[in-house]
């Protein structure tokens, strides 16, 4: 197909593919008997994010969520509070407390890897708030 006005004829291709968003966030299926807090870091769908809205599903029920996903500098309060996050501190989420934790695994005989988060950008606070880098999602 030639394209008017070109000199030489061309010929234009349509690439098989298009970009749907930027990645920043993403739409998971939130499970059946759930209840999540805007704000909130959460695991759905295999994605680690945080929530736009609050989510409640009832026995049987799914519904669909957005989750921030992008590989930016975040804060929560989403901490043990026995345990010091420093500054460097690789984190970790612990999919039965849902809080991150610096523990890689669950200590059991039988070891549960838990799911990277990111790294401490600045320490606890005195309300239990750190800042951290969330990491890619692979």
């Amino acid at each position: 197909m030639a394209i008017k006005g070109n000199p030489v004829p061309t010929t234009v291709y349509q690439q098989g593919y298009f970009k749907v968003s930027d990645g920043k966030s993403v739409r998971v299926t939130v499970p059946a008997s759930s209840e999540y807090k805007a704000g909130e870091l959460a695991l759905i769908s295999g994605f680690l994010g945080f929530l736009t809205r609050d989510v409640k599903t009832g026995v049987g029920e799914t519904a669909d969520a957005i989750l921030t996903i992008e590989q930016a500098e975040y804060e929560t309060d989403q901490t043990t509070e026995e345990e010091v996050l420093a500054v460097g501190d690789l984190i970790y989420w612990n999919p039965t407390t849902k809080k991150v934790t610096k523990e890689a695994d669950d200590g059991e005989d039988e070891p549960t890897a838990y799911r990277l988060v990111g790294r401490v950008t600045s320490p606890v606070d005195t309300n239990g708030v750190i800042w951290f880098i969330l990491g890619p999602q692979v």
